[in-house]
């Protein structure tokens, strides 16, 4: 009987971590370091924690770049830096993104300027850093986007209703940008629930363990099961686009 011929995997020889110094980020950032990825470290006001991550790494040639998503002229020249760095992007995982949190029945409360800044954060500034680079992976080799999301969206339950509306739309984005962007560049969503980070404001290690109890899986997500699932995404699902991947511990069933 003949061997299976298994294909390599497509590891990354260049990716840019939006939001790279946050748990999420950062764990993705190792995972990829230490698969032989050189890794841009993007970070907004702490450059001190993007440096620390970049440190820690394994293997050279990573970098701290700073890239406000909210800012156009920050993505813009986070991009120039790029180009004249490596020239092309193998992969943009846009972890960067932060939610003000509002109880959903207090609608009084959610503001339009907390609305306003949850889309910005979270939906427009993705978008903005995928178009900016798009010609970067579009050089690259296998390339692929993904969007570290959230399970809110598909179950209307999260921080407040602006991020998980947000969220909804950056899924909504991820399936139209599969065909925009195909064959060249793949786009996934990974969206996870309750993960162990200071990602959500006052929220308690308790809290966590108490929702975990009421779920399938009963663990709480920590951020080296999304960095594994961003992972897959860009490495072994070269023939997946448009997927939406919950890493929640079933609690969308």
């Amino acid at each position: 009987m003949a061997a299976i011929e298994v294909p390599a995997l497509a590891v990354p020889r260049t990716v840019l971590v939006t939001g790279g110094s946050g748990g999420i980020g950062r764990a993705v950032s190792a995972r990829l370091a230490d698969m032989g990825s050189r890794v841009a470290v993007g970070y907004n006001s702490r450059a001190d924690a993007a440096e620390e991550v970049v440190a820690g790494l394994r293997g050279d040639g990573h970098c701290a770049i700073r890239i406000t998503i909210e800012d156009p002229a920050s993505i813009a020249q986070a991009k120039a830096s790029l180009e004249a760095r490596w020239g092309y992007l193998d992969a943009l995982v846009n972890s960067g993104g932060a939610t003000t949190p509002v109880p959903a029945a207090d609608l009084d409360a959610l503001t339009d300027e907390i609305f306003d800044r949850a889309v910005l954060l979270n939906l427009r500034g993705p978008f903005a850093t995928i178009r900016a680079m798009r010609p970067l992976l579009e050089r690259g080799e296998n390339a692929a986007i993904v969007n570290i999301s959230s399970i809110a969206a598909r179950t209307g339950i999260g921080s407040s209703l602006a991020y998980l509306a947000a969220k909804g739309g950056l899924d909504s984005l991820t399936i139209a940008l599969a065909k925009v962007l195909a064959p060249k560049v793949r786009v996934f969503s990974v969206s996870p629930a309750g993960v162990d980070t200071d990602f959500v404001p006052n929220r308690t290690r308790d809290q966590l363990e108490r929702t975990a109890e009421k779920v399938p899986l009963r663990r709480v997500t920590v951020p080296d099961d999304v960095a594994r699932a961003a992972v897959a995404c860009i490495v072994s699902l070269t023939s997946s686009t448009g997927i939406v991947l919950p890493v929640d511990e079933g609690r969308h069933l």
